[in-house]
């Protein structure tokens, strides 16, 4: 079992910055990719960003190339979604993600755990 908890959600405005935290504890030797979804309410929770065990390798969603940037700090267990260029589109709760296939196939339905959310609002 892997345990996820995120931080650093909140109400920011269009243009501006934030960034997100997920800290990992339990198996994630055998669950190190990582990475962050988010949600509309009514819509599919969809892919963000996604890196590998060493952080040698990321992936995002088009829609957020250029304007966020995930990391690692192996050392506390941490992935980090540093977001600037805030859109109101962004709006949604995020959700941490560990799945060892999650740059492979980043669906949502393929994620082996979950953190519990984080609320981001882009005020416009």
């Amino acid at each position: 079992q892997v345990q996820l908890v995120e931080s650093g959600g909140g109400l920011v405005q269009a243009g501006g910055s934030l960034r997100l935290s997920c800290t990992a504890s339990g198996r994630t030797s055998d669950n190190n990719v990582m990475g962050w979804f988010r949600q509309v309410p009514g819509k599919e929770r969809e892919f963000v960003a996604a890196i590998s065990g060493s952080g040698s390798v990321t992936a995002y969603a088009d829609s957020v190339k250029g304007r966020f940037t995930i990391s690692r700090d192996n050392a506390k267990n941490t992935v980090y979604l540093q977001m600037s260029s805030l859109k109101p589109e962004d709006t949604a709760v995020y959700y941490c993600a560990a799945d060892r296939y999650l740059i492979v196939n980043p669906t949502a339905a393929a994620v082996d755990y979950w953190g519990q959310g984080t609320q981001v609002t882009v005020s416009s």
